[in-house]
């Protein structure tokens, strides 16, 4: 079995990997994001591109799983809250409506003296809820918002504002593992 690593210290990334069964371990990327692309798509290729070439650059062999997520709304991508404001407004903005949520997959893989690397995302279209004012500040005061794109988890008590889902659930909580494994299969022998 192959060195499996995920370059990310997300405890969802982690537990999606868990579910599947894999064993890995965690190297968290430390790389300074650098964002150069506009369509949201083309965003969290980069950005999970550039967290496996942080952590395959630090090891001789292995596969490494850099991931990314956005949430894109009414032409604009909402990344995580910057304060208690910030995930005000984008819950407001969301509440009501339907958005996409898109995370970026790279599966970088070395071994003998090669390296090969895939690069895909998944988009899932989530449609929320209308909220009032005071649901909006109750949710805030969970501090749930504060570290995830677009101020929700979809897996947590988000989950009552959740109207319904068009593509993979697994897309919007970090990591489509389904996509991943049609990957990995190829390359974990």
């Amino acid at each position: 079995m192959k060195r499996l690593i995920l370059a990310s210290a997300s405890p969802r990334r982690r537990e999606l990997l868990e579910q599947i069964g894999l064993n890995f371990e965690v190297i968290p990327s430390t790389c300074e994001e650098m964002i150069t692309k506009e369509n949201p798509g083309e965003v969290v290729e980069e950005l999970s591109r550039q967290k496996a070439e942080d952590v395959a650059e630090r090891i001789t062999e292995g596969i490494v799983i850099g991931s990314d997520t956005v949430v894109y709304h009414a032409g604009r991508i909402l990344g995580k809250p910057v304060d208690r404001e910030d995930a005000r407004a984008m819950l407001q903005g969301l509440q009501g409506g339907a958005h996409s949520v898109f995370t970026g997959v790279t599966v970088i893989i070395k071994e003998n003296g090669n390296k090969n690397c895939h690069t895909f995302f998944q988009e899932t279209q989530v449609y929320v809820l209308p909220m009032t004012g005071e649901e909006i500040e109750q949710y805030l005061d969970t501090k749930e918002p504060m570290d995830k794109a677009g101020a929700y988890g979809i897996q947590g008590r988000f989950a009552a504002w959740i109207e319904k889902i068009e593509g993979d659930y697994n897309t919007v909580v970090g990591l489509p593992v389904s996509a991943l494994w049609q990957v990995l299969k190829k390359y974990m022998e």
